[in-house]
């Protein structure tokens, strides 16, 4: 399957393989990754509380780090 890339950087993936990943057309987010020279899209969820949680859980942040940060760029003690 080709894809063509606009002048504005625009990239219309071909319906066959969204449909192959069971996503819509519209309003869907991926996340896009460099591997050996090529890009990787895989869907993502934006907004989504549990998908940010499970990404500061694999970076080892918790709770506490979180309010820690909120707290020093508000200027309060921690």
């Amino acid at each position: 399957m080709l894809a063509k890339l606009t002048s504005k950087n625009q990239v219309t993936l071909p319906k066959r393989a969204l449909d192959s990943l069971g996503v819509g057309a519209g309003g869907t987010y991926f996340e896009v990754d460099v591997v050996d020279g090529r890009l990787i899209l895989t869907p993502a969820q934006v907004g989504s509380a549990d998908s940010v949680r499970g990404k500061l859980a694999a970076l080892g942040i918790t709770e506490a780090d979180v309010a820690d940060a909120v707290a020093w760029a508000q200027g309060q003690p921690s």
